[in-house]
């Protein structure tokens, strides 16, 4: 049994859960005091353009042990793959069918990888991509990324909801609303933990938004322009894949089925092109 207080706040509710000991602030769609609140407009700089997979349907993507681990979908085609950026996999695991690989995030030896509907989500051992164990997952598997400081995972499904869980078990602790300026950001998909900070992408959108992932409060607001051609979206999807870059200020950004990769940096929109990094 779970034992939960609920406390009522300005602006939220505060949600006190016995199973984790973390306390999450559920933000509906008030307004108040959204006038004071600092939104960060921020655009991509490319550093450096890589060469990617057009095959891969892209649905996690991040760095790690110097690798780059990548996750991909689509029932009967969904992968697991390692290898530097911007050349060939070195490791590759495919998912049996009807699994629909999701969301990856590394935790040291190990990683897990969601699935979309398939109620599982898969351990793996990082090194080889081989699988350990499967656990049962409730809910719609989309985006994932570990805060290992805090000692938790954080997902989306697609709505405006990070949800936290326990990093062995995936069992659900808590969950935030993600709002801008008072109003919900819905769509989060593909997620990145840097920090305290989350980076999601907005699916169906050219967008990133930078969250503090303990108020759900939207920091940072990411413009992200056409990155590929008009020739190559004609045989792409949608932005799909953010990953930190350990050691610096920079992220890799790719898509599903698209060509290419990019190094980039995120910077104030009204900085001048060039000074990035």
């Amino acid at each position: 049994m779970v034992l939960v207080a609920t406390v009522a706040l300005a602006g939220g509710t505060l949600v006190r859960s016995c199973q984790g000991g973390h306390d999450v602030v559920n933000h509906g769609q008030s307004k108040s005091g959204t006038a004071t609140e600092r939104v960060q407009q921020l655009r991509v700089e490319v550093i450096e353009t890589l060469s990617h997979d057009p095959k891969a349907y892209t649905q996690g993507l991040e760095m790690a042990h110097g690798m780059l681990y990548e996750s991909t979908g689509m029932a009967g085609r969904s992968t697991i793959r390692s290898g530097r950026p911007g050349a060939r996999p070195t490791r590759l695991s495919e998912l049996p069918a009807p699994l629909f690989g999701e969301g990856i995030t590394v935790m040291g030896a190990t990683l897990w990888q969601l699935t979309w509907r398939d109620g599982i989500a898969i351990e793996r051992n990082a090194s080889t991509l081989a699988e350990l164990r499967r656990v049962p997952y409730e809910g719609e598997g989309w985006g994932v990324c570990h805060q290992r400081h805090r000692g938790r995972l954080v997902t989306s499904d697609g709505s405006s909801l990070l949800v936290f869980r326990d990093p062995k078990t995936l069992r659900k602790r808590g969950e935030v609303a993600v709002t801008l300026r008072g109003q919900r950001v819905g769509r989060l998909n593909e997620l990145e933990c840097v920090g305290d900070t989350v980076y999601a992408n907005v699916w169906l959108a050219d967008r990133i938004v930078r969250i503090d992932a303990d108020s759900g409060r939207v920091t940072g607001d990411i413009a992200v322009p056409a990155l590929i051609s008009a020739a190559e979206r004609r045989h792409a999807d949608v932005l799909n894949g953010i990953a930190a870059i350990p050691g610096t200020r920079q992220f890799l950004l790719t898509g599903k089925w698209w060509p290419k990769m990019f190094r980039v940096a995120f910077v104030p929109a009204s900085q001048p092109p060039g000074l990035g990094g």
